[in-house]
């Protein structure tokens, strides 16, 4: 527990999966895909990992096979590995077959008394789980956003899926879509135009414009430790219990989240 009660998670690939466990914090291990046949396979993972939660997505899966076996491959892997939970890092449209596996899971954690954690549009399959709720917006409020969802499932419910936004969107920009950003190159940016930045308590993100003469004006919008300790701030506050945190997008400044 961090930030006066609210529990920290590090999503972190394989191969970075030892020095977060170095931090002391639970680990979602992202070593984890659902592939040909409706199967789990694994990266290399270090072989002591153990504990911590089992993270899986599913990129570039056909929605073809049987969610019964894969729940169980899924039990089988947390068993084996002493996971004591699962976090569903599922994008795209909803699968038939991954909302029955979202749906046994939460009925199989929910007696093991493990937490699950599942995108907000596999949510109504998971009754006992927590749906992640992204940190990133860019326009209206993040804590409007978060109430929202937490009076139709209650703050337990509902786990702040921390992201590092680095956006930089034209003027005006009427669908709302962004470049993203290196971190090199919004320092670089930063370095050249020496803009005055301010800060969006609605969005927790701070921002400046600029002028190009080849593209006219811009807006960028970033994070650093102190807006995302904002964010935490702000879901702490609402009653949230759960943040996850993306490892290597925190990792240069993870104490500083922890103070």
């Amino acid at each position: 527990m961090d930030d006066s009660g609210l529990s920290l998670l590090l999503l972190t690939p394989p191969d970075q999966s030892r020095e977060a466990a170095a931090s002391g914090l639970p680990v979602a291990h992202l070593a984890y895909r659902i592939g040909g046949g409706g199967h789990l396979f694994r990266s290399n993972l270090n072989p002591i990992a153990r504990g911590g939660f089992l993270a899986v997505d599913a990129a570039g899966f056909d929605g073809k096979g049987q969610s019964a076996a894969l729940v169980r491959e899924i039990l089988r892997e947390c068993e084996a590995r002493g996971f004591t939970g699962v976090l569903c890092d599922f994008e795209g449209p909803p699968l038939p077959i991954l909302m029955e596996t979202v749906s046994a899971l939460d009925e199989s954690l929910s007696r093991r008394n493990w937490p699950l954690l599942v995108p907000e549009h596999y949510g109504h399959a998971a009754p006992n789980g927590q749906v992640l709720l992204s940190s990133a917006l860019s326009g209206g409020s993040l804590r409007q956003r978060l109430a929202d969802v937490i009076q139709t499932r209650g703050a337990a419910g509902v786990a702040l899926a921390v992201e590092r936004v680095a956006h930089d969107f034209p003027l005006p920009s009427p669908d709302g879509q962004g470049t993203p950003l290196r971190q090199e190159d919004l320092q670089k940016l930063l370095e050249q135009r020496e803009p005055q930045v301010y800060f969006s308590d609605a969005l927790c993100a701070h921002y400046f414009t600029y002028m190009s003469r080849e593209t006219g004006g811009h807006f960028v919008l970033f994070d650093d430790a102190s807006s995302i300790r904002k964010k935490l701030q702000v879901a702490r506050r609402l009653g949230i219990r759960r943040a996850v945190l993306p490892y290597p997008q925190v990792s240069g400044f993870l104490s500083e989240l922890r103070s």
